[in-house]
């Protein structure tokens, strides 16, 4: 059964006192889980948040007055846990899926547009267009499914041999890029399904994403090789640079004029990149997640907010903001 409730005053004041602070380098801590998030998405423009959580369900959060606007619930079984959400690049629409099913919702009523299930393997990660006329989400089985809920016209991409981890989806629903367990990352267009490029790594890719200008797409692999695409072209604009053998990237995001990418880690950690360089020019970490040990935190989401900050959505139940400082 699907539920829409807001936020009373008591939860404000119980999210408060469960999530204490942690050691971070934020300069403003806010509450959005009150023992830890499962999962959390941030709108481009950094207005909205999205956090899945056991306690909460899924929590919207308005970032702009630091107040909880909708819970959506999508079921009253604890187990059937959101695991993966997006919010669309006009910050019209969310999705939010488990691992069976997903939902679409309206972020300014927050009403919900659609219930649907799927019936074969499970969701690994979804993406959704501006208006919230496309989904695609990507499955265990390695196919990716793009989906027009306007017209109910369904296309299935084939081209991974093995699970999908990640994918991401142009602001006009267009055009995927999906990584897989295969050491490839696929651009490919939604309409036709035919493979626009093939970006080829020496490990599984772990994280996709997507310049919303169609500029650039970033690749990621569990080994040294985290590389930023010429869409013009197909060929690799730059590396990441970093010493680490093994580094994954748990969220990342391009600004708005593409000089610059935000990523987070599993590890706490946030960086921000030069496109043209490949060089990190900012390191930050996120708050520890209460009761953890080790003490840590898996970064879900970035993004470039208002007056020169980025802010975090993490596993520690915190949205953090983060003084952008670049390296002279």
């Amino acid at each position: 059964m699907l539920i829409i409730r807001t936020l009373l005053l008591t939860s404000l004041i119980s999210l408060t006192i469960a999530c204490q602070p942690h050691h971070s380098d934020a300069t403003k801590q806010v509450p959005h889980a009150a023992t830890g998030a499962y999962d959390a998405a941030i709108s481009s423009d950094g207005r909205y948040s999205i956090v899945s959580s056991v306690e909460h369900g899924v929590a919207v959060w308005d970032n702009q007055v630091n107040g909880l606007k909708f819970q959506w619930y999508l079921s009253e079984d604890e187990q059937n846990m959101v695991v993966a959400l997006d919010i669309s690049a006009d910050s019209y629409a969310a999705v939010t899926a488990t691992r069976e099913e997903f939902a679409v919702w309206d972020l300014e009523s927050g009403e919900n547009l659609g219930f649907y299930k799927i019936n074969q393997s499970h969701i690994r990660d979804i993406a959704i267009s501006n208006k919230g006329r496309y989904v695609m989400y990507g499955r265990a089985d390695g196919v990716a499914v793009h989906i027009d809920l306007t017209t109910g016209r369904r296309i299935e991409f084939l081209g991974h041999q093995e699970k999908i981890n990640a994918v991401a989806l142009s602001p006009n629903g267009f055009y995927a890029l999906t990584g897989g367990n295969d050491y490839s990352a696929y651009l490919w267009d939604t309409r036709t399904g035919q493979v626009v490029y093939r970006f080829n790594h020496a490990s599984r890719v772990t994280q996709v994403a997507l310049d919303p200008q169609a500029r650039f797409a970033f690749t990621a692999g569990s080994k040294k090789q985290a590389s930023i695409w010429d869409l013009t072209t197909g060929a690799q604009h730059s590396n990441l640079q970093y010493i680490a053998r093994q580094k994954i990237f748990s969220a990342v995001r391009f600004s708005d004029d593409a000089k610059w990418l935000a990523t987070g880690s599993p590890s706490r950690e946030l960086a921000m990149w030069n496109i043209d360089t490949g060089e990190r020019v900012l390191d930050y970490q996120v708050a520890a997640r209460a009761n953890s040990q080790p003490k840590s935190a898996v970064v879900f989401a970035v993004a470039f907010a208002e007056n020169n900050q980025l802010i975090t959505e993490s596993s520690s139940g915190l949205s953090e903001y983060f003084e952008i400082k670049r390296k002279q």
